[in-house]
């Protein structure tokens, strides 16, 4: 799941304790991310680049029609 820290909030990666960066950062679903999605420290975001993704591009016009 992707997260970004919640409002006023630095949350540490357990184990390395590096800062989650601001812009948010794709972590595991486990108790800890959980929980601090729970309890307001992290927020769901939505990656950059997915939205580009998640929105494919409008399928080109059929040529082979004919304008009424």
């Amino acid at each position: 799941m992707f997260v970004k820290p919640g409002p006023g909030r630095a949350v540490r990666w357990p184990g390395t304790l590096r800062l989650l960066a601001p812009e948010g950062a794709e972590v595991p679903e486990t108790t800890f991310w959980l929980l601090c999605l729970k309890h307001g420290d992290v927020v769901k975001a939505v990656a950059p680049g997915a939205a580009a993704i998640a929105a494919p591009a409008p399928a080109p016009p059929d040529k082979t029609e004919v304008p009424a």
